[in-house]
C-alpha cells in the first residue's frame, strides 16, 4: 500500500532524478536493466502527487542508448512548464539536434560511468564542450571512490556539473575517505551540485535512515547547502519498489533546517534545471 510522507513538501518541490520507461520502444543490446513496465508518465504522476512534488528532472535511461525519444516526450506530457529532461547524445550529434532538444527541456548531458553506460570517459570532455554551448551541465554517475582519480578532468568541465546518488560510492566509506574529500573539492569549485538521492543502492546498514550514506549526505549538506539537490530516483530500476515516502523523508535526517531544505528542495532546482 503506498505510503504518505511525514514531510510536508514545500511548493515547488524539485524531484530532480526520475525515468519513464515505455515497453513499446528497443532497449539497446547493453542494457541490463530494460525498467519496468509500469513505469510511465501516468505511474510518475501518482508519485508526484501523493508526495506533494510539482517539478521533475526526467534522465534518460541507460537502457534507450542515445534514442532520447521517451524522456522528450514524457518532458512533453509531464507539461514543460515544471518538467525538465537530462539527455544521452554521443559524438556524432549535431547542432540542430542539440538545439532541437534544448528546446524540448533538456538542460544536461549524462555520463553513466559504471556498467551498461552508454558513454566512455575519453569523450567526456569533448562532449561537456560541446553541449556547454547550449547551456546544458554534466551530470556524471560514478564510484565515489575513484574521483581522485577523475578530479582534475571533472574541474576542467564547463559549465555545471552534477555528482549523482551522494557520490555513489559502490562500498560505503567514512568523510574522512579520499573520495569524499575529493567531492567537498570539487564542491568547493562553486559549480558542482551533488544529488541527495538513491542510498539504497549502496547502503550496507539500510533502511529507515541508511545511516553509512546519511553520513556523507549530511556533511555534504551542512557544508553546501546551495548546492544540494533531491531526488527519488523512481522508479528504483533494479531494486524492486522503494518507500516513495521513505526517500523524502530521509531529508528530515539529512537536512533537518526546514530553510535549507526549502533551498534543497526547491531553490537549488530552479537555479540549476532553469525554472
Amino acid at each position: 500500500m503506498p505510503t504518505i510522507p511525514k514531510l510536508i513538501a514545500p511548493a515547488g518541490a524539485c524531484d530532480c532524478h526520475i525515468h519513464i520507461y515505455d515497453p513499446a520502444m528497443p532497449t539497446i543490446p547493453t542494457t541490463t536493466t530494460p525498467g519496468p513496465e509500469w513505469a510511465s508518465v501516468a505511474g510518475y504522476r501518482d508519485v508526484q502527487m501523493r508526495l506533494g512534488l510539482k517539478r521533475a528532472i526526467v534522465v534518460q535511461p541507460t537502457a534507450y542508448g542515445t534514442d532520447n525519444s521517451c524522456t522528450v516526450n514524457a518532458i512533453a506530457e509531464l507539461g514543460l512548464a515544471n518538467t525538465r529532461g537530462v539527455a544521452v547524445v554521443d559524438m556524432s550529434v549535431t547542432d540542430a539536434e542539440l538545439e532541437r532538444l534544448s528546446k524540448a527541456g533538456i538542460c544536461g548531458i549524462r555520463f553513466q560511468m559504471l556498467p551498461g553506460g552508454v558513454l566512455p570517459w575519453d569523450v567526456v570532455e569533448p562532449l561537456a564542450a560541446r553541449v556547454a554551448n547550449f547551456g546544458w551541465h554534466a551530470q556524471v554517475q560514478m564510484d565515489g571512490r575513484l574521483l581522485p582519480e577523475r578530479e582534475d578532468l571533472l574541474k576542467r568541465l564547463p559549465g555545471a556539473v552534477v555528482i549523482d546518488h551522494v557520490g555513489k560510492f559502490l562500498e560505503p566509506v567514512t568523510p574522512e575517505h579520499a573520495g569524499f574529500k575529493t567531492l567537498q573539492r570539487l564542491l568547493d569549485n562553486g559549480k558542482t551540485w551533488l544529488k541527495l538521492t538513491a542510498a539504497y543502492e549502496v547502503s550496507k546498514v539500510g533502511p529507515p535512515l541508511y545511516p553509512d550514506v546519511g553520513a556523507l549526505a549530511k556533511v555534504a549538506a551542512k557544508s553546501h547547502p546551495e548546492r544540494m539537490v533531491w531526488a527519488s530516483n523512481w522508479p528504483y530500476v533494479g531494486n524492486d519498489r522503494q518507500d516513495d515516502a521513505m526517500q523524502l523523508d530521509l531529508l528530515q535526517d539529512w537536512v533537518p533546517d526546514e530553510t535549507t531544505r526549502k533551498r534543497v528542495l526547491v531553490d537549488n532546482p530552479a537555479e540549476l534545471y532553469r525554472f
